[in-house]
């Protein structure tokens, strides 16, 4: 992600959705949770199939009514929730919308019951000779009212032209990618215990489930062509910026200015010490480097004496 914007923008729904009616919240908590425990979040398939079908009808009945309800676009804050998003998402195949590949960036399941989804919305489009994608990122909270799961409020950013990425992509992004804010020091301290044992160093990522470009950074870095560099070399942990407000201490500390965006490297020695780190958003955009960019960061800073990845026993060795 380019900046920390879109963590900040979605902030803001946190901030005003709490004032949707609690009552709907509760009502079918332990549907709505159960879904979410789901390897699929069902209402959000119907919500994917009712963009496609451009059914503005559908869409207005998956969305909540009532007036905690809202939809915040970068213009602003609207309250017409169900009105808003179906006549934008339903108006869609009026121009030629063709193909729909919503992709879970992150997922966060509450005790009261709601679930909220951040989304990569890509979408392809042909009208006479012209063909393009274009891309939306979304966040939604959903919870149970009426009986159904429906969206109570939403953030949507704006309809952009999708961004040609060379890196390897992941086809279904791990939603847990960036564990808990509160476990990153324990992160650290467990990566700093095996890089003395084997004198590998450890790669810091600070990222958030929400950046697309983390997920990339994380599929490249498993990628068959750079796995075997990462292995031999480092201990990778992610330290999670939650909405850009948390583990700035840590950021600090490693030297990583987080308002160049994210992800965003450090690399510590096996006995804690800064190495090098990112100081201008080197990775923050997916769309602007290439493999080679991060097998090269992974060489130059590899140690000189890590131990093998995988070292077979000496007889094994012996005998083959």
């Amino acid at each position: 992600m380019r900046s920390i914007r879109w963590g900040l923008f979605f902030a803001l729904l946190l901030l005003h959705a709490g004032s949707f009616n609690s009552a709907a919240h509760a009502q079918g908590a332990a549907q709505v949770s159960a879904s979410a425990t789901n390897s699929r979040f069902a209402p959000l398939d119907r919500w994917t199939a009712a963009v496609r079908a451009g059914d503005k009808t559908k869409l207005r009945g998956l969305y909540a009514t009532g007036p905690g309800a809202f939809v915040q676009t970068p213009e602003g804050k609207r309250p017409d929730l169900a009105a808003e998003e179906a006549e934008f998402w339903s108006g869609l195949s009026s121009q030629g919308l063709t193909s729909v590949v919503t992709k879970v960036l992150a997922r966060t399941p509450s005790d009261s019951g709601t679930t909220q989804l951040v989304l990569r919305v890509e979408l392809a489009f042909h009208s006479g000779s012209d063909t393009h994608r274009s891309l939306v990122v979304v966040r939604q909270q959903w919870a149970a009212q009426n009986g159904a799961s429906r969206i109570t409020a939403t953030t949507r950013g704006d309809l952009e032209p999708l961004p040609t990425i060379t890196l390897p992509q992941p086809a279904v992004p791990n939603t847990q990618l960036y564990p808990d804010p509160v476990d990153a020091q324990v992160e650290i301290d467990s990566a700093l215990v095996s890089a003395k044992k084997d004198h590998r160093r450890v790669l810091v990522i600070f990222g958030a489930n929400w950046c697309y470009d983390c997920h990339v950074l994380d599929a490249t870095l498993r990628s068959a062509r750079v796995a075997p560099l990462v292995a031999a070399n480092y201990h990778v942990i992610h330290i999670n910026i939650g909405d850009g407000d948390r583990n700035g201490d840590l950021a600090d500390r490693f030297e990583v200015p987080l308002k160049k965006g994210i992800p965003s490297l450090a690399v510590l020695d096996s006995n804690g010490q800064l190495v090098t780190s990112q100081k201008q958003g080197e990775f923050e955009s997916a769309a602007k480097i290439g493999l080679s960019d991060v097998t090269q960061f992974l060489t130059r800073w590899k140690p000189a004496n890590a131990a093998p990845a995988k070292a077979l026993p000496a007889k094994a060795v012996k005998d083959s």
